[in-house]
C-alpha cells in the first residue's frame, strides 16, 4: 500500500513538471547585468535611464537636474542627501562634518504602488536646489534614489558621490550608481529595505497556507499528535517537520530559477496549467481523503496519514509530512505571497532562495511554537475516540479540494477528460481497497491501479473534449493589447482581470468585489470596459505581458485611464470594494458618447 502511495505522489510531482507549460525553450531570460530583459523589452542599466547632472552655484546652492527616459519614473519618497565638508585638496575633514541642507521637492504624479502604497512619482526630468546650511569651499554630497520602469522593473534603491568645488563651479563624479549597502557598483541587490518587507511578506504568506483546506488536515493531525507525546517528543518532531517543508520550497525554487534561466514565465501555481497535473494532484487528495475516513488503513500513525513515505514512524514520517504539506499546498496561494514571490523571481538566487526559505519557516512556524508551548498541550484534550471523529471529518475538505481540481481539469480538457479522471479515481481507491495480505488480492490492486491510471490519464492526454472558457471569460470580453489600446484610443478607461480557473485568490476577488452588483455599476458609470486574460490554460500572450509587469503570476489588476497610450495603476491581489471604488472614483468622468462597443467572444 505504501509503495502505491509512494508511486502516486511520485508520478504527481513528475508529470507536473514534464507536462506543464514550464517545459525549456531557447527563450532569453532575466539577465544579470545591465541592459536587463525579462524575454519583453530591454530596460535601460540605471546610469542611462536617471541621468543626474550637478551643478554648484555662487550663492553656495547646488542645482540638481535629473533627466528621467520615457517609459521611466523616480519616487519622491526614496530621494535623500547629505554632504560633507572637505578639506580644500577635496579630502574629507578631519572631523567627517555633516553639513545640514534644506530643499523643497516639487509635487509628483500621484500613484497606487505594489509596494509602498499611495506615492509620488517623476517622469520626464527632475529638477531641485539644495541649499547647505553652511558656506563650503569643497564637499562629498551623496545621492539616494531609486526608480522604477512602466513596463514592470524596479531598480534597487541606488547612491551617487560626487566631490563638489563651488569656487570652480564643478561637481565631479566619484562613483556610478550602485545599489544602495552594495560592494559591487551595478550588482542586482534589492535596497535595505526592500528585502526585509519581502521576507516578511513571504513568512506571513506561509503562516496562512496553513489555513488553506489542501494543508489544513495535515497540520492538524499533526498537532493532534502532540495529545499523547512528551514536549520533547514533540519539539524534536516539530522542527524535523520544519526542515521538510524549508527543504521543498528550496527545492522548488531552485526548480523554478533553473526554468526562468531558460527563459519561461514561471512561478507558483502554473503547473496547475497541466491538467495531467491537475488530476494527478485531485487523486492525491481523494486517496488521503479515504485514508482519513478510515476507507483505507495506510498504516502509521494518525499525523502521518496521506502517503507511504509520510506514513513512516520517528524522524523520518515527520519530515517527510514536511514535505506532503508542500505538495499539497500547490494549489494554493495565500495573501502576501504573490507579492513576495514576484520579488523574489527578480532577484538573484541567493535572495530568492531567502524569500522562498522564509516562506516555508512562515508555514511551519505555528506548529514550531505549538510544541514549545506546554500550556497549549495541557489545553488539548486527553486522545481518545474524538480523535477518531475529528481525523474522518478532516477527510472531507479534501475531498472538496479534489472537486475543485477535477472541476479545473474539466475546464481545461472538457468534460469527457474530467469522466475520465473520475472514472480513474474510482479504480484506484478500489485498488487501494484489494491491497491486502494475500497475494492475489495484491495482484488483482496492481492490475486494478494499472487500469485506473491508464483510464485517467489517457482521458486527460488525449483532451478529447473541447476545453471550456474560464468563468470570467464567458461574461467579458477577452484581453489583448491591442483591444486595450483601441480602447484607449475611443476614450474609454479599460480594467484589465489577470485570473485562472485554478487560482483560487482570483475566484474569490472575482466572487466577492469585481462581479458585485456596486461594483459592476460603477463600471458602468464610469463606462469602463472589462477585459479579461484568462491564464487557465498555457497563453504565451499573457506570460510574456506577466514578465513584462515583473509579475511571478496571478492574480494581476490594472486599470487603465482612457488616455491613449496612458500607463495603467496596478490594483493590489488582494481586493476589497472600497478599494476599487476608490480607483474608479480616480477616472475622470466619461464624456456623453464616448461608449465603446466591445467584441463579443
Amino acid at each position: 500500500m505504501r509503495v502505491l502511495l509512494a508511486c502516486l505522489i511520485l508520478l504527481c510531482s513528475a508529470h507536473g513538471l514534464a507536462q506543464s507549460p514550464l517545459a525549456l525553450n531557447g527563450e532569453r531570460g532575466l539577465s544579470a547585468g545591465p541592459g536587463i530583459n525579462r524575454g519583453g523589452p530591454d530596460f535601460l542599466p540605471v546610469e542611462q535611464a536617471y541621468q543626474l547632472d550637478i551643478l554648484p552655484r555662487n550663492d553656495g546652492t547646488l542645482q540638481l537636474h535629473w533627466e528621467i527616459a520615457e517609459g521611466y519614473y523616480l519616487y519622491r519618497h526614496a530621494l535623500e542627501f547629505s554632504l560633507v565638508e572637505t578639506a580644500s585638496d577635496g579630502r574629507s575633514a578631519p572631523t567627517g562634518s555633516s553639513v545640514p541642507l534644506s530643499f523643497d521637492l516639487p509635487p509628483g504624479i500621484a500613484s497606487e504602488d505594489e509596494f509602498f502604497g499611495e506615492v509620488e512619482i517623476y517622469y520626464d526630468e527632475l529638477n531641485l536646489r539644495l541649499k547647505p546650511a553652511a558656506t563650503l569651499d569643497t564637499g562629498h554630497l551623496t545621492v539616494r534614489y531609486q526608480g522604477c520602469a512602466d513596463a514592470g522593473l524596479c531598480y534597487p534603491p541606488q547612491i551617487q558621490r560626487f566631490r563638489l568645488d563651488f569656487d570652480a563651479g564643478t561637481a565631479t563624479l566619484l562613483t556610478t550608481p550602485e545599489p544602495a549597502g552594495a560592494t559591487v557598483p551595478g550588482a542586482e541587490s534589492p535596497g535595505t529595505g526592500t528585502l526585509p518587507l519581502m521576507l516578511l511578506l513571504a513568512f506571513a504568506g506561509g503562516i496562512i497556507l496553513n489555513l488553506m483546506p489542501c494543508v489544513f488536515p495535515i497540520l492538524s493531525l499533526k498537532i493532534l499528535s502532540f495529545a499523547s507525546s512528551d514536549s520533547g517528543e514533540s519539539t524534536r518532531h516539530a522542527w524535523l517537520y520544519t526542515a521538510g517543508v524549508i527543504a521543498s520550497f528550496l527545492l522548488v525554487a531552485a526548480v523554478l530559477l533553473a526554468l526562468q534561466g531558460a527563459g519561461r514565465a514561471i512561478g507558483w501555481g502554473f503547473q496547475l496549467q497541466s491538467p495531467l497535473f491537475v488530476v494527478l494532484l485531485a487523486w492525491l487528495f481523494l486517496v488521503m481523503g479515504l485514508s482519513l475516513s478510515g476507507m483505507l488503513q495506510l498504516g502509521g500513525r494518525l499525523m502521518n496519514a496521506g502517503s507511504g513515505l509520510a506514513a513512516r514512524q520517528g524522524p523520518a514520517g515527520s519530515f517527510f509530512t514536511g514535505v506532503l504539506a508542500v505538495l499539497v499546498a500547490s494549489p494554493c496561494t495565500a495573501p502576501f505571497m504573490g507579492t513576495a514571490l514576484g520579488f523574489a523571481i527578480t532577484q538573484p538566487a541567493f535572495v530568492a532562495l531567502l524569500v522562498f526559505a522564509a516562506l516555508g519557516a512562515g508555514m511551519a512556524a505555528p506548529l514550531v511554537l505549538l510544541s514549545y508551548s506546554s500550556a497549549a498541550r495541557r489545553w488539548m484534550p486527553r486522545p481518545g475516540a474524538w480523535m477518531e471523529s475529528l481525523k474522518q471529518f478532516l477527510a472531507f475538505p479534501l475531498y472538496a479540494s479534489a472537486i475543485w481540481l477535477l472541476w479545473v481539469a474539466g475546464r481545461q480538457a472538457g468534460v469527457d477528460a474530467m469522466t475520465a479522471a473520475l472514472a480513474g479515481g474510482l479504480l484506484i481507491a478500489l485498488a487501494l481497497w484489494l491491497w491486502r495480505d494475500t497475494l492475489w488480492r495484491r495482484l488483482l490492486a496492481v492490475v486494478v491501479l494499472a487500469l485506473g491510471l491508464a483510464v485517467g490519464l489517457s482521458g486527460v492526454s488525449g483532451q478529447s473534449g473541447r476545453p471550456a472558457a474560464g468563468l470570467a471569460e464567458a461574461t467579458h470580453a477577452a484581453w489583448s493589447p491591442e483591444q486595450v489600446a483601441r480602447l484607449q484610443q475611443a476614450g474609454r478607461p479599460v480594467f484589465v482581470d489577470f485570473t485562472a480557473d485554478w487560482c483560487i485568490t482570483c475566484l474569490a476577488n472575482e466572487r466577492t468585489v469585481l462581479e458585485t452588483a456596486p461594483i459592476q455599476a460603477a463600471f458602468a458609470a464610469r463606462n469602463v470596459a472589462y477585459l479579461v486574460a484568462d491564464w487557465t490554460h498555457e497563453n504565451p500572450a499573457i506570460a510574456d505581458f506577466l514578465r513584462q509587469m515583473g509579475r511571478s503570476g496571478i492574480p494581476l489588476y490594472l486599470l487603465y485611464p482612457g488616455e491613449p497610450g496612458a500607463e495603467p495603476k496596478v490594483l493590489p491581489q488582494l481586493l476589497s470594494r472600497g478599494m476599487v471604488l476608490d480607483a474608479l472614483q480616480s477616472l475622470p468622468k466619461p464624456a456623453a458618447g464616448t461608449a465603446e462597443t466591445i467584441p463579443a467572444r
